[in-house]
C-alpha cells in the first residue's frame, strides 16, 4: 500500500512488525492510535483501511501481534496472555517516539491445506457456534455442496498474502492466544467485577458468530455491558455483516472510528 511504512521495533523483549501511516498533526499523543487484528489476520488486514484515519490527521499504527506475520513467535505458549499483548503494545508505542510445537488444530489445517482452511474461516457466514468435527474441520466445499469461494469483500490479491505468510510461519502463534483463554481468566481473577473506565464504542456484525454466543446479546443489550463499561457510548450492530467487519465494511468502520475519535478528543 502506497505511503505505508513498515519497520520492526523491539518491544517487550521481542521484535514486532509495525505498519505506519500519517503524520498526526496537531493532536498530541492522542493522534497515534494503534489498530489491532484478530485471527487469522495480520497488520495486512488494515493495509487498505489505514488510509482512513491517516487522512483525518492521525499517525496510525498497525502491528503484527506477536506470533503473527513478521513479528516474533515466542515458543512458550504461556507468553500469549492478554498481559503480554498489552506489554507488546506499550513497548511498540514507546519504540515509535523460534520454532513452536504444533498441536492438533495445526495438523488439521496442514491436512486441509492453508488456502482451504483460510477460505473456510474467512468465508464462514454461519452465526451458530462453530462445530469442527475431527478430520473435517476445514472443507473445500460449502454446506450446500458448492465449491468454497472467497467472500466478495476479499479479492484474491488480498487473500494471497495471508496464505503466503501462514504457509511460511504456521498457525501456532495465532492459535496460542486461544490456548491461553483459561489462563487469562486465572490471571485476571483479581479484577473480577472491575469496571473498564475508558471511552468505548462497540461495533459488531449481526452475522458474527461471537454475537450469537449464548447470552451474548442479552449481555450487550440488557444493561450488564454498560454496567461493566460505564463509559460505553454506543453499541453499533451492522446488518448483514460477519466477523471480519473491518474488511467487509471498511468505509463504514472508518466513519465510526473517526466519529469516535472526534467525540472523544473534542467533546
Amino acid at each position: 500500500m502506497e505511503g505505508v511504512e513498515h519497520r520492526k521495533v523491539k518491544a517487550n523483549g521481542i521484535n514486532i512488525l509495525v505498519a505506519e501511516k500519517g503524520e498526526g498533526e496537531g493532536n498530541g499523543e492522542a493522534s497515534n492510535p494503534i489498530i489491532l487484528h484478530g485471527f487469522p489476520e495480520s497488520s495486512f488486514s488494515w493495509s487498505y483501511r489505514i488510509q482512513g484515519p491517516a487522512s483525518l490527521g492521525y499517525r496510525t499504527l498497525a502491528s503484527d501481534l506477536h506470533g503473527y506475520g513478521n513479528s516474533d513467535s515466542p515458543s512458550d505458549v504461556g507468553s500469549y496472555t492478554c498481559f503480554h499483548v498489552v506489554g507488546d503494545l506499550v513497548g511498540v508505542l514507546d519504540a515509535m517516539g523460534a520454532e513452536q510445537e504444533a498441536g492438533e488444530m495445526e495438523r488439521e489445517i496442514a491436512e486441509a491445506g492453508t488456502a482451504i482452511a483460510l477460505k473456510s474461516i474467512f468465508g464462514n457466514r454461519d452465526p451458530s457456534p462453530p462445530c469442527l468435527p475431527k478430520g473435517k474441520s476445514f472443507q473445500d466445499v460449502s454446506a450446500d455442496g458448492t465449491p468454497m469461494a472467497l467472500p466478495p469483500w476479499l479479492p484474491e490479491e488480498e487473500f494471497h498474502p495471508y496464505v503466503t505468510k501462514f504457509e511460511e510461519r504456521g498457525f501456532t502463534g495465532g492459535l496460542n492466544y486461544y490456548r491461553n483463554m483459561d489462563r487469562n481468566w486465572e490471571l485476571t481473577a483479581a479484577w473480577t467485577g472491575s469496571e473498564v473506565k475508558a471511552p468505548t464504542k462497540f461495533i459488531v456484525g449481526d452475522m458474527d458468530l461471537t454475537f450469537h454466543f449464548e447470552d451474548a446479546k442479552e449481555y450487550i443489550n440488557g444493561g450488564e455491558f454498560k454496567k461493566n463499561v460505564p463509559l460505553l457510548e454506543e453499541v453499533v450492530v451492522l446488518e448483514g455483516v460477519g466477523h471480519f467487519l473491518l474488511e467487509e465494511k471498511p468505509d463504514e468502520i472508518n466513519k465510526h472510528i473517526h466519529e469516535f475519535f472526534h467525540n472523544f478528543l473534542f467533546a
